[in-house]
């Protein structure tokens, strides 16, 4: 029996059920009925983690989903030697884990630190991942849903702050007025000559102050 693997393809070989080992890529030499080969595919996988109910450390609901990148490092151990479909459980932990750590952080950091939650999800899931032979390159949270009332209650929160802005520039304006007013009158009162009488001519052209 021969067989020809890709440059990203691994053939995991069992002989009478034993491991025998990694071949590949290239031509594999198998014998018939002895041998049986399990082909690997080392590129990196995407997998969808569906729309999770998720409550935040401050109360509040929302649905998020996410998506997950990683790919096969160990062929033997993602085979059948440390885990059966290993696929299948790496979804499955990057659910609960989804679950687990969003309900953790509150909704500000979720909205605002993201890139920071992205690479906590990896953490864990490559960890937890690891003694299966799989390397998780990166966990993105793709979108959060919260309620309507939740994004009611924001809007007017993002007015309120807007508004409370907007008063403490005017007041701040009339403040920095003031004290130019200040300075101004100080001025005067140490200089009297730095108020001007303004002079006027008449009609014969005589000088007549006001």
């Amino acid at each position: 029996m021969v067989r020809i693997l890709r440059e990203y393809e691994r053939g995991v070989i069992f002989r009478l059920g034993k491991l025998l080992g990694i071949k590949g890529p290239g031509v594999i030499f198998l014998i018939p009925i002895v041998d049986r080969m399990v082909k690997m595919d080392l590129r990196v996988v995407t997998i969808d983690v569906p729309r999770q109910e998720v409550m935040t450390r401050d109360n509040v609901p929302m649905t998020v989903d996410a998506v997950v990148y990683f790919r096969v490092v160990d062929p033997a151990a993602a085979v059948v030697v440390q885990v059966e479909q290993y696929l299948k459980a790496t979804w499955l932990i990057s659910q609960t884990t989804l679950r687990s750590v969003l309900g953790q952080a509150e909704l500000d950091e979720l909205l605002s630190q993201r890139d920071k939650i992205n690479l906590r999800l990896q953490e864990i899931i490559d960890r937890q991942t690891e003694p299966w032979g799989i390397k998780v390159t990166a966990v993105e949270v793709r979108d959060v849903v919260l309620p309507d009332s939740m994004k009611r209650a924001m809007a007017g929160q993002a007015e309120s702050e807007r508004e409370r802005r907007s008063k403490i520039i005017n007041a701040e304006g009339e403040f920095q007025a003031a004290e130019k007013l200040v300075q101004a009158a100080s001025m005067i009162a140490a200089q009297p000559i730095a108020l001007a009488t303004p002079v006027l001519t008449d009609y014969e052209g005589n000088f007549q102050r006001t």
